[in-house]
């Protein structure tokens, strides 16, 4: 991406990067939430003895991430990787959650 004319590049990339500091923060706050979400999950998980890992949800969920990656532009197979990564933490939460109960 390039600005037209005679911008100052300098300023171009400190605007650049400002805007993705800004979104880098978004993504940090929406993963917390995210987080909070699934923290309860596991919390009704465990209290009602279901397993932490719901592999057909998963499922669904990569099909339709991709979908939406493809629609975004973005990489489907960043965009399962970044869920899986995720998925395995929740699952950690989970299972801790499930020891706790």
């Amino acid at each position: 991406m390039t600005d037209a004319g005679n911008a100052d590049p300098i300023a171009t990339l400190q605007r650049l990067r400002g805007s993705i500091d800004n979104i880098d923060a978004a993504l940090i706050y929406l993963l917390a939430e995210r987080f909070k979400c699934t923290k309860q999950v596991g919390r009704l998980k465990a209290a009602n003895r279901m397993p932490p890992a719901d592999p057909a949800r998963e499922e669904q969920q990569i099909t339709r991430l991709r979908s939406l990656a493809e629609q975004a532009e973005l990489d489907p197979e960043f965009a399962q990787k970044w869920f899986t990564f995720v998925v395995a933490e929740v699952i950690q939460h989970h299972e801790a959650a499930a020891g706790d109960a």
